[in-house]
């Protein structure tokens, strides 16, 4: 039978079915812009070669001149780009819908003070309630952040891009990763602070800069000292006493970072890698004060020589980090991205991306910034602006504009999300199958409600009827069902009136009217006007669940039974509309997945 608290697995055939299909959707709308972009440039450039034909102006249509992009600020873009189109497809696991918020938003703030615990449980409790729009939203939102940054390399797109960047990466820095957990104990650059995401927030900003920043090396002593600083506070913070770092540890009791290293070698990933992941687990159990003692040394040394500013040092420096660096994201961080909910591959290649962009824009100054060839868009030629447009700019627009058409596609329903204080119906289907459909007629019944006035099916006509059946003594299932009912009533409002809530006694020995009255009070459903609570005799009773088809198994020695719960909407003529699977599941957002189920075929009986 179903019930008992159960809740829809990360991999619910439903809620994955959902997630195929919101993904499909939105893919079909962002092909129909593309198509339309793809229109627009073939119209565009065949007006260019009608008027150079008819001035005999050249064609192809030359660019205004315009100095390259500095090396630096390239490798930012595209490998920032790079990583987040990677952060979207990883979006696309199945297991995200139902398995971002328990095993990876919460579990992200586990340590964290209060008040960060509560801002993370409110995205997730957004992420909850509307878990196939918020999934999808999240891959369309990286992607087209990606494109953006790998499409547009100068100007005011490019820029743009990088203050995208910036924006959903403060958002996933902050309900995704708890602030990159630098609020929790036990905070190591080895594991991943200060959060992935935040140095995206860092690319994205220094992309945002106007493009005269990048014409000296002062950019890249800033990202050096800056990296020389950081590497200088964590070697402090794994230095510090009492965090665990100095014991290798025991099986019974292991040390910080060989616990660290043991989970992540338990995820679901190729034999060959998890291997080698639990070998350094175990190195560092025997070997655990030699372990940090490199690590210390190795952060600090690589700080200072950061920090000096001296230019032959940084070579060596960022050769040794970019080695140190690639064996950490291998052997510790185990590459982030593999459990079924992983989400980005963490803060290694990140921050040596930072890194080595720093040190690019030090040793290798840019040419001049000139004029680019967005410029004669805003007026400053005499030419027309689509006049200056060669194909490989226009086809560089046409791509920008279609990611930022990405973007916003998946930016609508994460917004919409974020305001809607109600529950996707697809959390009940999951948990407890679609609704059935029905034109039968219900079967009748006369029963007494809980002030002991007879009922019947009959004495109900002209009313939309909601019943279930419930047993007054049970501790589980029937209150929260009964808490759904209530639920619905208060979201019909003034439609409120032409409905009744019934349930009727699923207990063959305690269903008394003083036992439906004290559950009545114990719910708060007294004071509800539609609300009906019915009982008769053992018979009577018996005869009625038989006939709606709710299996009944006796609890020992008169104790709450077990039953099937089930939910019918009956039409104001007495026609069975809908029979609908109940379970409540076991949070509040199932709960009041169901209350917005049973209102949705509730209002589709009344209008039909």
């Amino acid at each position: 039978m179903p019930g008992m608290g159960s809740a829809p697995g990360a991999g619910n055939s439903t809620i994955v079915r959902q997630f195929h299909t919101a993904l499909a959707h939105q893919g079909l709308i962002i092909l129909l812009v593309l198509v339309l972009l793809f229109v627009a440039w073939n119209a565009l450039r065949s007006r260019q070669y009608r008027r150079a034909v008819a001035s005999g102006t050249p064609f192809p249509v030359p660019s205004p001149a315009s100095s390259p992009e500095p090396p630096a600020r390239r490798l930012l873009r595209l490998g920032f780009g790079a990583l987040w189109v990677v952060d979207g497809l990883l979006q696309l696991q199945q297991a995200m819908p139902l398995g971002m918020a328990t095993t990876v938003l919460r579990p992200a703030a586990s340590g964290s003070p209060d008040w960060v615990v509560r801002l993370v449980n409110f995205g997730a409790e957004v992420w909850t309630r509307h878990p196939t729009s918020a999934a999808a939203s999240a891959v369309w939102i990286q992607v087209g952040i990606g494109m953006l940054l790998l499409v547009a390399p100068r100007g005011r797109w490019s820029r743009l891009a990088g203050l995208g960047s910036v924006a959903w990466g403060l958002i996933v820095w902050v309900f995704g990763e708890a602030f990159g957990a630098i609020f929790a104990p036990g905070l190591t650059a080895l594991f991943g602070a200060p959060g992935g995401v935040l140095l995206y927030v860092v690319a994205g900003g220094l992309i945002a800069l106007p493009e005269r920043a990048w014409a000296g090396p002062r950019v890249g002593r800033i990202i050096t000292a800056a990296a020389g600083v950081f590497l200088v506070f964590m070697a402090v913070l794994q230095a510090w006493p009492g965090r665990g770092f100095w014991q290798g540890g025991t099986r019974a009791k292991p040390g910080t970072l060989e616990s660290m290293v043991g989970q992540m070698a338990t995820t679901p990933q190729p034999h060959f890698l998890s291997s080698a992941v639990a070998s350094f687990a175990s190195f560092d159990e025997a070997h655990g004060w030699g372990v940090n003692l490199f690590v210390v040394v190795a952060l600090s040394v690589t700080g200072l020589a950061l920090l000096s500013g001296r230019r032959r040092l940084l070579y060596p420096t960022v050769v040794v980090l970019i080695v140190l660096g690639l064996a950490d994201w291998v052997l510790i961080e185990d590459f982030g991205v593999f459990g079924g909910t992983g989400t980005d591959p963490n803060s290694m290649l990140p921050l040596l991306l930072l890194l080595v962009a720093g040190y690019v824009a030090i040793v290798k100054t840019p040419v001049a910034v000139g004029v680019p060839a967005e410029a004669a868009a805003d007026g400053t030629t005499p030419r027309q602006w689509w006049e200056v447009l060669d194909a490989g700019y226009a086809g560089r627009l046409a791509a920008a504009v279609g990611a930022i058409a990405v973007v916003l596609i998946g930016t609508a329903p994460m917004v919409a999300a974020a305001f809607n204080s109600s529950t996707d119906v697809d959390l009940a289907e999951a948990l407890n199958g679609a609704p059935q459909p029905t034109s039968s007629a219900a079967p009748n019944f006369h029963l007494v409600d809980q002030r002991g006035q007879p009922v019947s099916l009959g004495s109900l006509r002209g009313y939309t009827l909601a019943m279930t059946f419930l047993d007054p003594v049970c501790t589980t299932d029937c209150p929260a069902i009964a808490q759904e009912f209530k639920a619905a009533d208060q979201m019909l409002g003034s439609s409120a009136r032409k409905v009744r809530f019934v349930a009727i006694a699923a207990n063959p020995q305690y269903h008394s009217v003083t036992a439906l009255d004290d559950f009545d009070r114990q719910e708060g459903l007294s004071s509800q006007a539609n609300w009906l609570y019915l009982t008769g005799s053992s018979s009577t009773l018996a005869s009625v669940l038989n006939a709606y088809g709710v299996s009944v198994v006796n609890g020992r020695a008169g104790s709450m039974t077990i039953h099937a719960d089930l939910s019918y909407v009956i039409s104001a003529s007495g026609v069975t509309r809908w029979i609908i699977p109940s379970d409540p599941g076991s949070g509040t957002a199932d709960q009041a997945s169901f209350s917005n189920l049973l209102v949705s075929e509730i209002h589709q009986v009344m209008d039909s």
